[in-house]
């Protein structure tokens, strides 16, 4: 089975492929946000013949509950903010009649690869605009309780995984705080060797994992 591990930027592709001499996995730098990530993952997809699909990168980690340097598994890949705004507040695009906000990666490979890897799971927001205030941090966090990091491009990659007919897996590396911007105190670097780290064991899994739930 081959496996299509999807970044953001070159940066987060060269982190996860060296961490996977010889695996039997593409990894491509599909571009920021989650129209490009799905767009370019769908041609990728179309190409070539893959059994399972990764999100993967870096993103920006809900204090206390994903500190700066942790790894994150998604169980929930949620469009955070596709919907619309109303005097009541946020309203999801699937309340307005349409689509999809949700997608849910397999759970025997969720708990695996946070079992090999060390993850904290929970959910990962995919949003357009990255959150710069902490009223829009709280207020993320009030409405996806669950949410542990935040990125932009999972739900993308699960889109056209999906289309496909084929499992999706996010698995994301803390390097700043959801909240205000302060790149003083963004860990890049860090969270780049934690991204190389966590895939040098969660390769097995991907390489061993069959789809059974």
């Amino acid at each position: 089975m081959r496996i299509l591990v999807a970044t953001a930027v070159p940066a987060e592709r060269d982190a996860v492929a060296r961490a996977l001499p010889g695996a039997p996995i593409d990894c491509l730098a599909v571009g920021v946000g989650p129209a490009r990530a799905a767009a370019r993952t769908a041609a990728a997809l179309a190409a070539a013949p893959y059994g399972l699909v990764v999100s993967a990168g870096i993103a920006g980690g809900f204090a206390p509950h994903a500190p700066v340097g942790s790894l994150v598994v998604a169980d929930e890949i949620t469009a955070a903010d596709l919907g619309a705004e109303t005097a009541d507040g946020f309203v999801p695009v699937t309340e307005l009649g349409f689509g999809a906000v949700s997608h849910r990666p397999p759970e025997a490979l969720v708990r695996e690869a946070a079992a090999a890897t060390g993850a904290r799971v929970g959910a990962v927001l995919t949003v357009s605009t990255v959150t710069g205030t902490a009223a829009r941090a709280a207020a993320l966090r009030e409405r996806h309780p669950t949410a542990l990091a935040e990125a932009m491009e999972g739900f993308g990659v699960a889109e056209a995984a999906l289309a496909r007919d084929l499992p999706v897996l996010e698995i994301r590396a803390v390097s700043n705080p959801v909240g205000p911007r302060d790149r003083a105190a963004w860990r890049i670097g860090d969270a780049l060797t934690a991204l190389t780290e966590g895939f040098g064991k969660l390769a097995p899994v991907l390489e061993s994992w069959k789809q059974h739930d």
